[in-house]
């Protein structure tokens, strides 16, 4: 897990350094060893043409893609909110065992996704502590709208819930949780071109999926 986030986090930084420009000294040119000149055959009449090729820019992120991340912070917030509660109310070393996966897991993932946004400039603005999941003052959960986040209600169980019964309750709402992300994960597969957050999307549902099919047998159990 720490080596998968490790990754995630080092072509975040490839990627923030490629946009800044970054190179290896300060009064050196951009490498532009790998491009090269190569003669383009022209059609029947018409002259040659040279042309240089080389590797392309990296592509700025999309708004579906900066979105997703920006919605993820907070999705991935009340996972963490919600294993949190597992040392001291699950009656299941497995289940203990998965919500510490899930809390390290996640809260790994929120600093990259938070680095990330950073990097290019964009707002990490509502991306809180997920305090506000539990309906606490009475306000309406602002991300009540994203995919297989826990209801304000439901959350009120989960923490007055003990045993047995705290272990069915959080993995029935985890599964629900970590659909709701693989819905959005399609989303941004489906409308994204930028190479970090296309892999920090491949990510989450390979880790999720692994997870759900944990969490299925353990119900099953």
């Amino acid at each position: 897990m720490r080596q998968r986030i490790a990754v995630v986090a080092t072509a975040m930084a490839l990627a923030a350094c490629g946009l800044a420009g970054c190179s290896g000294g300060d009064d050196k040119k951009p490498d532009t060893g790998q491009k090269a000149t190569v003669l383009q055959p022209g059609r029947p009449g018409e002259p040659n043409k040279t042309a240089v090729i080389g590797p392309s820019p990296a592509k700025p992120p999309t708004d579906a893609e900066v979105r997703f991340v920006q919605m993820m912070i907070p999705h991935h917030q009340q996972a963490v909110e919600m294993s949190v509660l597992a040392p001291g109310q699950a009656s299941s070393a497995q289940v203990k065992a998965l919500a510490d996966r899930i809390d390290k897991g996640q809260a790994g993932e929120i600093s990259v996704m938070q680095s990330w946004l950073k990097s290019v400039g964009k707002s990490t603005a509502g991306t809180g502590t997920g305090g506000g999941h539990g309906g606490h003052g009475g306000k309406k959960d602002p991300h009540a709208g994203m995919p297989g986040m826990a209801t304000p209600e439901q959350m009120t169980q989960l923490r007055e819930a003990k045993g047995a019964a705290f272990d069915k309750l959080y993995l029935q709402l985890m599964i629900v949780h970590h659909q709701g992300a693989l819905t959005m994960v399609k989303d941004v597969l489906d409308r994204g071109t930028n190479v970090t957050v296309q892999q920090m999307a491949r990510d989450v549902q390979s880790t999720q999926l692994a997870e759900i099919n944990r969490m299925k047998d353990l119900m099953e159990a």
